[in-house]
């Protein structure tokens, strides 16, 4: 097994709302300026903050997420991410909710805290003082002595005071404190039903990350966090690659005798949620990945062989989803012609005859709308049957995060069983439902998509 030097750094929290996501772009963005590559990485299943890491960092952002791909492959995302499309100076980490919480009932399993022992990351834990000042030195201690796998390695103060303030807070902590940032409104990220509005869809998003990393650059001390992320351990892991020969070669194609064909993937505002190995997987099997703009373009790419619609919020765009008539009613045609059509949450949306009223592609004989309920959920899924991507009584790990309903909630063939349910529409040639699901965890539902577009 190969060693691989990478400096790296988790950041890290005591609870959400402590500006995680504000300092990791900032540490990324100011990194970025000052001349070195940084790979940025997200822990667990979220498509929003990556966004911001890509406008951060000039590549895309990763997810490290132990329940969507298995513990065996997050030091291997980890390097991929970290060399693709270069090799980073450092790759930056950012954590979820608080360093220690992981999914319900798991004791941990896919935390922060769980990520950074995989890969052997130090941490740096994000406090926010704004409304306690020696307390601080005892979370931070609690935090840094709770798990001796976990190195939390340095603090950075967040919504500091006055300088008095700060010096307060710093006397009570024993690890090296490398930066504290001031209270300031004008850098807070909005949000939105489901979090913060994503990067695509703010017209200033450039404008705040650098902001950003004007912020770190001077309220952090940059070489101290170089310095500190260069204490990482070598990664004793091979990087993970999409060759079907490498993740699976029982599925994999002879891509040179391939004719590559035309995999249309949704874009734009209102399609903004996918992972980037997606498309690494299906390039590698074949396809060429086109991205289109459901609300705005006239037409599908031309040639297109396979669809597939992922994840957004195409309920803050149906009205234009709705009046892109002409294509519209081009899916519609498509997919129940039989064009190969994945489609997850946003997507399924899409699919239905209406939203919230809007009138949608209507291939579905469902209606979607808006609802009071957060369905929030990290599941196991089995599949119930033979479709486009599965075979029945296989299971895959995913997750729901949507505030929006479907009626009914599954066809004659459901896509997916979980908790107990049948969820989701499935046939041969089409898979849709709200499950979200990490494809470099399982390399088949790609393989099996790309071989649906090769045969049609």
């Amino acid at each position: 097994m190969p060693m691989t030097e990478l400096p790296r750094l988790v950041v890290a929290a005591p609870a959400t709302g402590q500006g995680k996501t504000t300092v990791a772009t900032g540490l990324m963005a100011a990194l970025a300026a000052a001349g070195h590559a940084v790979s940025g990485h997200k822990v667990g299943p979220d498509y929003i903050d990556p966004g911001y890491h890509a406008l951060a960092c000039g590549r895309p952002g990763r997810n490290l997420d132990p329940h969507l791909v298995g513990e065996d492959l997050v030091a291997p995302l980890l390097l991929h991410g970290a060399r693709t499309p270069e090799p980073a100076d450092v790759a930056v980490v950012e954590g979820v909710m608080g360093l220690y919480d992981g999914r319900i009932g798991g004791d941990g399993f896919s935390s922060t805290a769980h990520v950074a022992a995989l890969t052997g990351t130090p941490v740096v834990l994000v406090v926010d003082i704004s409304r306690s000042s020696r307390s601080i030195g005892a979370v931070v201690h609690g935090m840094a002595t709770w798990d001796p796998s976990v190195e939390v390695a340095g603090v950075i103060l967040n919504q500091a005071g006055s300088p008095r303030h700060v010096e307060e807070v710093r006397s009570s902590i024993a690890l090296p404190v490398l930066g504290a940032i001031p209270r300031d409104a004008s850098i807070a990220t909005p949000s939105r039903h489901l979090g913060l509005v994503t990067a695509a869809e703010r017209g200033e998003s450039e404008t705040v990350v650098a902001r950003l990393a004007e912020v770190a650059a001077e309220h952090v001390d940059l070489d101290a966090v170089l310095d500190l992320a260069r204490t990482a351990p070598p990664l004793v892991a091979t990087p993970w690659t999409a060759d079907p020969a490498q993740t699976d070669p029982e599925f994999a194609l002879t891509r040179h005798e391939l004719t590559r064909r035309t995999v249309a993937v949704a874009a734009g505002r209102a399609f903004t949620f996918r992972y980037a190995e997606t498309a690494e997987l299906l390039e590698a099997h074949g396809c060429e990945v086109v991205p289109f703009d459901p609300a705005h373009d006239a037409a599908l790419p031309d040639g297109t062989a396979g669809l597939y619609l992922g994840g957004g919020f195409p309920e803050v765009h149906a009205a234009d989803l709705a009046a892109n008539t002409a294509l519209r009613a081009e899916i519609r045609a498509a997919v129940l012609d039989g064009m190969p059509t994945v489609a997850e949450c946003a997507g399924l949306l899409y699919l239905c005859r209406t939203l919230d009223g809007a009138p949608m592609a209507g291939v579905l004989d469902a209606d979607a709308a808006m609802s009071e309920r957060l369905t929030l959920r990290y599941p196991v899924a089995t599949a119930p049957a033979d479709s486009l991507l599965t075979r029945a009584g296989e299971q895959v790990t995913g997750h729901e995060f949507h505030r929006t309903t479907v009626a009914p909630t599954a066809g004659p063939t459901p896509a997916w069983q979980v908790d107990g349910e049948a969820v989701g529409f499935a046939s041969a040639t089409l898979h849709a439902s709200y499950l979200h699901t990490h494809w470099a965890g399982h390399p088949r539902l790609a393989a099996r998509f790309a071989e649906g577009v090769h045969r049609g």
